[in-house]
């Protein structure tokens, strides 16, 4: 082996350094605290978005793009409308996507997400406007079982490009969202580096504390989304306009591995 790449993965970076072999790591979450000491003493370069809050030190190099767009650029992406059969709904019907995560992550350790009860009103108020399926890394309470969403994983980002609405506890999926043009609202506390430049620079996501005020915030704000005329075509420009700012980030991998003035 010559060289090892992994998304921040601990056993990676150990086993490269015990082979003696570089490691170059992608990052993009500022509170993984325990996996950067878990990964950084072994590693050989640490990619990171511009957008980053941290500075890891002489190792790290900030690239000006998304991880997402490593799939999601229009290059590698191109979405399949058959997904609405999948999804058992007509042609160009409206929906929304919510995302519920398990909290089990290390860098999730002392947060819980949206309450019980925020998730039934987040469905309830959402149901009135568009059909509503829940994608959820946790067991869903019987009385949300019917709205799980019937599509393969590997199937989610078409279903996220037709989506009039991403709302949930992902950041990943908000911002997948985001490079997809389609309006996403995301709930955490400690927030992204990535996710706040989506909102601020380009207006692609709407970032929302834990508190129970900004839970509630949180859906009013799906429901004005959904009920504002043109939000699909508008969230598309902005998406074009994020794009044209973004460096193609698998292009950008190719060039640093084989650029021969970079020192492996």
């Amino acid at each position: 082996l010559d060289i090892f790449i992994s998304f921040t993965s601990p056993y990676v970076a150990q086993i490269a350094w015990i082979l003696k072999t570089p490691h170059i790591a992608f990052t993009d979450t500022e509170h993984a605290t325990l996996g950067k000491l878990a990964f950084i003493p072994f590693t050989k370069f640490i990619l990171t978005p511009k957008c980053f809050n941290l500075d890891l030190g002489k190792k790290h190099l900030k690239f000006n793009s998304f991880m997402e767009l490593c799939y999601l650029h229009p290059k590698y992406f191109t979405p399949d409308p058959k997904i609405y059969d999948l999804l058992g709904i007509k042609k160009n019907q409206r929906y929304v996507i919510i995302r519920f995560i398990s909290w089990t992550a290390v860098h999730d350790t002392g947060h819980s997400g949206l309450t019980p009860d925020m998730k039934k009103a987040a469905v309830k108020e959402f149901s009135k406007h568009a059909k509503v399926f829940i994608s959820s890394e946790q067991e869903l309470p019987e009385e949300l079982k019917d709205y799980k969403i019937p599509v393969s994983p590997e199937k989610i980002h078409h279903a996220l490009y037709y989506a009039d609405l991403l709302y949930g506890e992902s950041s990943t999926m908000a911002s997948e969202a985001a490079c997809l043009g389609t309006p996403a609202i995301y709930i955490d506390d400690r927030g992204r580096g990535y996710t706040d430049e989506q909102e601020k620079k380009y207006g692609l996501v709407f970032n929302f504390k834990g508190s129970l005020e900004d839970q509630k915030g949180s859906v009013q704000k799906g429901i004005e989304l959904l009920t504002t005329p043109g939000v699909k075509r508008q969230w598309h420009k902005k998406r074009d306009r994020m794009l044209g700012d973004k460096i193609d980030v698998t292009d950008f991998l190719v060039w640093y591995i084989e650029n021969r003035s970079i020192k492996i």
